[in-house]
């Protein structure tokens, strides 16, 4: 009933070109091969996105981390310029038992004294031993000497003199 007419010519030569019963198969392979090529793209921009979302998470966390550790350094920055202020320092040296100095003297490299020392000015502040020393030593009061008699008057320099000196085998403030 529907016979194909046969083609002559130009047209018989480009039916010869063309495949006719294996069309089918051979779209088969291209097809698949697209198919895998654009799962495969797909897959490929899915892990990509979730590494990178990842990073964007942990940069956000390191952000945060990094801003909560300058805020705790600069909280301890002032607290150490609160801590070496002239009157803190003042204030912890009076604790201390420390009083300001007399006049200094300096040695020359060959051994001579420049200048005359004078003694520190002698201080109410109550004396605070070091850890190590004995709990039982006290300070003698300013207007006493040590082998005098309690309430006896001495001459100012003996007792500036006989004050002892100790020095704190650490340093607290720092």
């Amino acid at each position: 009933m529907s016979r194909k007419p046969e083609l002559r010519g130009r047209a018989a030569r480009l039916a010869q070109l063309l495949p006719t019963g294996r069309a089918q198969a051979a779209r088969t392979p291209f097809v698949l091969l697209v198919v895998l090529l654009l799962g495969g793209g797909l897959i490929g921009l899915l892990v990509l996105n979730s590494a990178l979302s990842e990073g964007a998470f942990r940069l956000d966390d390191l952000k945060r981390e990094t801003k909560g550790l300058t805020d705790e350094e600069q909280a301890l920055q002032r607290d150490i310029d609160a801590y070496s202020a002239p009157d803190a320092l003042q204030r912890r040296a009076r604790e201390l038992g420390m009083v300001p100095g007399g006049d200094p003297a300096f040695l020359n490299p060959d051994g001579e004294v420049r200048g005359v020392p004078g003694p520190a000015a002698a201080s109410l502040a109550p004396l605070v031993l070091a850890p190590e020393a004995p709990a039982t030593a006290t300070a003698p009061l300013p207007d006493t000497v040590p082998g005098t008699a309690p309430g006896t008057a001495a001459d100012p320099p003996a007792a500036s003199e006989a004050v002892p000196t100790t020095t704190p085998a650490s340093n607290p403030g720092r």
